[in-house]
């Protein structure tokens, strides 16, 4: 596995608010995708979840239905 050089770009929805509280933001890390919550983005609660792109896939068609 590589490491990531460079520090992440986060992103939410467009469709969040414009205050930004209540929001999961992702981030492309390479072969994964981290996902976070805005609240909390770098506390001892913060990103902790990667995820395959393969499986953000399935999890995003889940929530759909």
């Amino acid at each position: 596995m590589e490491a990531m050089t460079a520090r992440p770009v986060w992103r939410k929805s467009s469709y969040s608010s414009s205050q930004g509280d209540h929001c999961v933001e992702l981030a492309d890390l390479g072969e994964t995708v981290g996902i976070r919550d805005s609240k909390d983005p770098n506390g001892p609660n913060g990103p902790k979840l990667t995820i395959t792109r393969d499986s953000l896939c399935v999890l995003m068609a889940d929530l759909k239905r």
